[in-house]
This record gives structure tokens, C-alpha cells and sequence, in this order.
């Protein structure tokens, strides 16, 4: 009796974690292979053009998703304290008690699963006074961002 209940001891305990490792791992392939069938099907299908090959697969958040997604865009556009033009792209400085770093994740999260063509930089500087989000991408991104973000003309 005691040998079953240490083997169970040992191997269950083994085996829930193992359980519960293999489902955050298929998880995680699902929702990697969602991401990657959602661009192939903004490849084939773009949801908004801008006439370039920057483009927004709408499609690729669940209506849930689009509205948080929506109203973090909206939080964001709102509270930037300053906009820096950087030689690849803008940065957008935050002051860290009205947008945190999570949000900030959140939001690039969601909008890596749309705009798969942005690279997202998050930093947190002076000593942790100011929270800023830098996007860049290839050639022609900035004119994107400029349109997309609302950006004051030059």
C-alpha cells in the first residue's frame, strides 16, 4: 500500500506536470499557427491597404481582442507625452502612472498579431520616469505610422 501511494506520490505529481506542460505547449503552437495563418490569409487578403505593402489584417483578432485592442489604441494615441522621429520609425514617450508597462505589452501583443510588418521596442528609462514605445520596420513605415497614429503633419 505504501509503495503505491509513493509511486503515485512520485510519478503523479511527474505526470500533472507533465500533463499540464503539453498543454501550454499545444497552446502555444495553436495560437503560433493562428498568428501565422491569419498573415498568410492578410497576404492573400488584406483587410486595409495604404497602398504599400503595409497593411492591417483585421481579421486577425477576435471581435473580444478588437475591442480591448481598440481602446488601448485609443488610451495611447491620447496620453503620449512627446513623439520622436527616429531614423527607422517614431517613439512614442509615456508617463509610466498613465500607461504601464503591461499595457504597453498588451497592446504590442495584439497589434504583432495584425501588423506582423512592425517592429515593437518597449523601454523604460530615467530610472523608471518614462515608458516609451518605439516602432520601426522597413522602408516606407514611417509614412504608415504617420497615418495609422495620427501624427501631426511635418
Amino acid at each position: 500500500m505504501d509503495y503505491k501511494r509513493n509511486w503515485f506520490e512520485r510519478w503523479g505529481v511527474n505526470f500533472a506536470a507533465t500533463v499540464a506542460l503539453g498543454i501550454v505547449a499545444a497552446l502555444g503552437v495553436a495560437d503560433r499557427l493562428a498568428a501565422y495563418e491569419s498573415r498568410q490569409s492578410a497576404k492573400e487578403h488584406p483587410s486595409m491597404t495604404t497602398g504599400s505593402k503595409f497593411f492591417c489584417n483585421i481579421k486577425a483578432l477576435a471581435p473580444a481582442e478588437r475591442a480591448h485592442h481598440k481602446l488601448l489604441t485609443e488610451k495611447l494615441i491620447s496620453s503620449r507625452k512627446e513623439i520622436v522621429e527616429t531614423e527607422k520609425g517614431y517613439e512614442f514617450q509615456f508617463d509610466p502612472s498613465v500607461v504601464s508597462i503591461a499595457e504597453l505589452a498588451s497592446w504590442v501583443f495584439a497589434e504583432s498579431k495584425c501588423c506582423p510588418f512592425f517592429d515593437f521596442h518597449i523601454d523604460l528609462e530615467r530610472e523608471g520616469a518614462l515608458v516609451c514605445l518605439r516602432l520601426t520596420g522597413d522602408q516606407g513605415i514611417k509614412q504608415f505610422i504617420r497615418s495609422e497614429f495620427q501624427l501631426p503633419a511635418k
